[in-house]
């Protein structure tokens, strides 16, 4: 017979080897969530700042040259500066006061100053914005937003803006239209801001980005006036080839601008670089087609046009549509963007010189409305769920036609806030320093006249 202290001393010394199992079983599945979650915020990381380069990419070179081959010979470099002089200029504004007017605590409008000179700007993840990735991360990729939209503007002055203007309007431009738009939409607490009562879905900056640069280049483009000689007709391009390979960088870097703003390597940034590539493809086609049954014949300059159009017009929309409706939204931007620069532009007379307005803006605007039709849940449940547990319907063909509303209303601020505080930038850089360069120097050219360089030697007798 066994004695009982015995079979006591066995069962407590089972039920310890029990317990010290289940605590061993749980560290271990600890020490696994953690290297799973260690692997997810490297990989999103890793993302995020490939996608913050590609971004860069599409300033420069990608605009750079894009515009620059659509100008005359005498303004290539001038052209170029442009965007150059953003990509250094804007990064030091964001440093300062950039990126806490957008993200930082403030009201329904602005952000305060909390991350003034990147104060409380670190490495650990913000939970507001991303959390699998440091601060400093989000706040770098979303600089090169900052950078590319005030250098979408240069396309509506280009040829005729003096360099020091363009500098002054671009830094005013920054603080007074970007910051407070991207506050207002993105930001915590933002008046447009997805988790508020008056939601404004912009995955990767329709409204942000292409409304309000596209708006205020039509603003500019009228203030300024006309180029010198200019008709109805704009000059031809002086070198389709440094377009063509401008657009394709901007075609490859837009990958970035939508796909990367799923803030993280996951199916949502699948989703959004599907879209891209699927709206480019139908943009590109829409505009060719429209082109060929208008003349005969589909130019290169229409198919580069019109795939811009796409990747504009689709950014609202990336990573809230499925496939089939991107392209709908491509084909759809194409077409109407071709009628907007070839018509419209033509019965007005504006000289918008590189049609800013006619793909960014007219496109940013058509992104903004067909978002709220096509957004789905399926993709990105942004409203989470319902009392029942069911995601929440998202666009007008779910059942959620209030949402339209809400990207028109959207849209009508970026229009409105574009309008009015590019006018005042305007009178007051016009005040200050003066737009528009003189006769002389618009025939000389931008290179010589504002740069003292020229950007093609054709003087071969010292070879």
């Amino acid at each position: 017979m066994i004695a009982p202290n015995i079979t006591t001393d066995r069962v407590a010394l089972l039920e310890q080897q029990i317990a010290s199992d289940r605590a061993d079983a749980a560290a271990a599945a600890a020490a696994a969530e953690a290297k799973t979650a260690t692997a997810q915020s490297a990989g999103d990381n890793a993302w995020v700042l490939t996608s913050s380069m590609l971004v860069l990419l599409m300033t420069g070179p990608g605009l750079a040259l894009f515009y620059c081959g659509l100008v005359r010979k005498k303004n290539v470099l001038g052209t170029m500066m442009q965007s150059f002089a953003m990509m250094a200029v804007i990064t030091l504004l964001w440093f300062v006061c950039g990126y806490s007017l957008a993200f930082a605590p403030g009201n329904a409008y602005i952000g305060g100053l909390h991350y003034a000179f990147l104060h409380n700007v670190g490495l650990t993840p913000n939970m507001n914005y991303a959390p699998t990735i440091p601060e400093q991360t989000f706040m770098i990729y979303q600089l090169m937003f900052a950078i590319i939209t005030p250098a979408l503007i240069a396309g509506a002055f280009a040829e005729r803006m003096k360099f020091s203007a363009m500098m002054l309007f671009s830094i005013l431009w920054a603080l007074v239209v970007y910051s407070p738009m991207a506050h207002m939409v993105w930001g915590v607490g933002g008046l447009l801001n997805a988790s508020g009562s008056r939601p404004c879905l912009d995955f990767a900056g329709g409204t942000v980005v292409h409304i309000t640069s596209g708006v205020s280049a039509l603003v500019t483009a009228l203030y300024l006036g006309k180029r010198l000689g200019y008709s109805k007709e704009s000059p031809p391009p002086h070198s389709m080839v440094l377009c063509f390979i401008g657009a394709c960088l901007l075609w490859v870097g837009w990958f970035g601008f939508n796909a990367g703003s799923a803030l993280g390597a996951s199916a949502l940034a699948t989703s959004a670089f599907v879209n891209t590539q699927f709206a480019a493809a139908a943009g590109a086609v829409s505009w060719g087609a429209a082109e060929w049954l208008r003349s005969g014949k589909a130019s290169a300059l229409g198919a580069i046009s019109g795939a811009v159009a796409g990747l504009a017009t689709v950014t609202q929309a990336a990573g809230f549509v499925q496939p089939y409706a991107a392209v709908l939204i491509g084909l759809f931007a194409g077409a109407f963007c071709f009628f907007m620069v070839v018509k419209v532009k033509m019965w007005l007379g504006y000289d918008d010189s590189l049609d800013a307005f006619g793909v960014h803006g007219v496109g940013g605007t058509i992104g903004a409305l067909l978002t709220g039709v096509f957004a789905s849940r399926t993709i990105n449940p942004i409203f989470g769920k319902d009392a029942a547990g069911n995601f929440k319907l998202t666009g007008l063909l779910e059942g959620n036609p209030a949402q339209l509303m809400h990207q028109f209303v959207a849209a009508a601020i970026g229009w409105g806030l574009a309008i009015v505080g590019t006018l005042a930038i305007l009178f007051f850089v016009d005040k200050l320093v003066g737009l528009r360069v003189t006769e002389d120097d618009e025939l000389q050219g931008l290179d010589l006249s504002q740069h003292g360089e020229a950007g093609y030697d054709w003087d071969t007798s010292a070879a």
